[in-house]
Order: structure tokens, then sequence, then C-alpha cells
């Protein structure tokens, strides 16, 4: 799988288990992304995401928008999108 560079963690949020990314390329649900970190490394699934408190199927390059992760991100982990 190639990894393509699509954002960077700004916030966590811990209830609920939240990631607050700044995206610089597209990102829509049913994509498959990596968060990494210097302590960090996630494979999720995006199930949903929203762009202010409003939920959204895609959002573009330089939308904020928050995802639910499986566990703690930090602010600066770099977000890929992995394709095949």
């Amino acid at each position: 799988m190639q990894e393509q560079e699509i954002g960077q963690v700004t916030q966590f949020f811990a209830r609920p288990v939240v990631a607050g990314i700044m995206l610089t390329a597209p990102l829509q649900v049913g994509d498959r992304i990596r968060v990494r970190g210097h302590s960090t490394d996630l494979t999720l699934l995006v199930e949903s995401m929203q762009v202010n408190n409003v939920t959204v199927q895609q959002a573009n390059s330089g939308d904020a928008v928050g995802i639910k992760v499986p566990d703690r991100v930090r602010p600066g982990d770099k977000v890929y999108r992995l394709v095949a």
C-alpha cells in the first residue's frame, strides 16, 4: 500500500475520542487512513467525519475535520491516505 499525506492532527478530544485534522488533500468516508507521529501509529477506516459539527461524506483541502479514532493521537501527527 502506498501512503499519500493528506493532513495533520491539530487537536485531540478524549470524550468522545476524536481527532481534529487540517486537510491538505480531499478525504471521504470509506477511505483508509494512517495517523503517524513520534509515539503514534494508527490505521483506521473513516466511518464518519464532521466539518463545523455537521456530518459530511467528503471534505476538501483546507477543511478542518473531526474524525473518531480508536486511540490517542497528538497534535502534529501526520495523516496519510492508504491507496492500493
